[in-house]
């Protein structure tokens, strides 16, 4: 009988996704609002929460993109965030849509790069484009998306009499952790009339939290909508992930239905602070909470230092990749905190990297990883992506990681991959 050995996702030694690490301040957070027992749709029935996810989300508006005003909703995971992305774009270019639903509308593209996240591809069928409206734009050899590629793919749109609805950018690609040039995007969305930017930044987003990193999104002011996941390299734990959008009144115009039952507009206080009927949700968790004590406790220069850590870290596996014999970077600069690699045991080494050759590295990081399962070792995530082979792909999804940490990765694959 085979025995799995897994690690919760607050050990050190989980690398597995892109979150880990357990923020005690995160985890007060989450344990007051569970024991409290109580719901984000109305102020009535969660007052002091209702005031604290309007402040974190006009911060982040505000403070950490720049925007002069806007509106956002703390929402289940990055693809539900995503999903609003659609949706915003939809309703801002065609609000009839809300009541004729597609039947009032034209035939549109959704365009994104081909690493992006495959949210996009359930967004567009969840809400009836279907797949066959995504167009895949090409990237370039960091996995960035080629704004050159971007137009050329709308021009085939428009010389077909198909509207070009969105773009999505990726702030952090899932796998290479790639930033799409936003300034650049920006101004193809402008120059063809106003084509919605989206920006998926739930991985790579928490950069905007540092001075040093931000330039890394430069232009995030002039997209429409981001998305944002808290859970993942800001250190907050799941699920803490929201929407926001740089137009003050959309949400509640594209997803209102005035429940007159929930949401009466002659209560005895500022109705605006029910944030219910702007979101696709009924009932919501209180997940702004989470953040807003790790924000409160770590100050704008701590959060910023958390996520920098994140890279230090990430930038010290990359170094050991470059000088360790065996290790090969698929990504010589990583852009985020992804560093992917194969590592090739002795037994392959000075041999003809042939076809048989690659069949037989693309074995090695599944060998690898399960006897990391089976003896409770630690859990790092291997993929291929389209012409690579199966490779490592750790990403330092925590602050709480350290440089002793990326060198007992290495130190561990040595271990159980030298007589492979």
């Amino acid at each position: 009988m085979l025995v799995i050995i897994g690690y919760f996702s607050g050990h050190p030694y989980f690398f597995n996704q892109l979150f880990g690490g357990l923020d005690k301040l995160a985890l007060s957070g989450a344990i007051l609002t569970e024991a409290l027992n109580t719901s984000a749709y109305t102020y009535e029935v969660s007052p002091v929460f209702s005031l604290m996810e309007r402040q974190i989300i006009q911060k982040i508006i505000t403070e950490t993109i720049g925007w002069p005003q806007g509106d956002g909703v703390f929402c289940p995971g990055g693809s539900a965030a995503n999903m609003y992305g659609v949706s915003l774009a939809r309703h801002s270019k065609f609000p009839e849509s809300k009541v004729k639903g597609m039947r009032g509308m034209p035939l549109v593209h959704l365009y994104t790069s081909r690493l992006s996240h495959y949210s996009l591809k359930k967004a567009a069928f969840f809400m009836g484009f279907g797949i066959d409206s995504i167009v895949t734009v090409g990237t370039d050899r960091f996995g960035r998306m080629i704004p050159a590629a971007l137009e050329k793919a709308i021009e085939h749109s428009l010389a077909n009499g198909i509207v070009p609805l969105m773009v999505n950018a990726t702030s952090g690609t899932t796998v290479f952790g790639a930033y799409d040039p936003l300034d650049e995007i920006a101004d193809i969305c402008k120059k063809y009339g106003g084509v919605w930017l989206h920006v998926d930044g739930a991985w790579g987003g928490a950069v905007l939290l540092s001075k040093k990193l931000r330039n890394k999104m430069k232009g995030i002011d002039r997209a429409d909508s981001l998305t944002w996941d808290p859970h993942k390299m800001a250190g907050s734990i799941l699920q803490c992930a929201l929407v926001v959008t740089k137009h003050a009144t959309l949400l509640k115009e594209a997803h209102s239905a005035k429940a007159r039952y929930l949401f009466q507009q002659d209560k005895i206080y500022d109705v605006t602070y029910d944030s219910g009927d702007k979101s696709v949700q009924c009932g919501r968790k209180i997940d702004a909470f989470k953040l807003w004590v790790q924000w409160k406790a770590y100050g704008n220069v701590g959060m910023a230092q958390r996520v920098e850590s994140c890279f230090e870290t990430a930038l010290h596996l990359r170094d050991r990749c470059r000088t360790t014999p065996g290790f090969r970077l698929l990504v010589e600069d990583p852009e985020c905190t992804n560093v992917c690699f194969w590592y090739i045991p002795p037994s392959l080494r000075e041999q003809t990297e042939d076809e048989d050759w690659w069949t037989k590295v693309s074995r090695v990081a599944p060998a690898i990883k399960a006897k990391m399962q089976t003896t409770g070792a630690m859990l790092i995530g291997y993929q291929p992506q389209e012409e690579f082979v199966n490779f490592w792909r750790m990403v330092v999804a925590s602050p709480e990681n350290t440089i002793q940490d990326m060198d007992h990765i290495i130190d561990t694959i040595i271990e159980f991959g030298e007589k492979l």
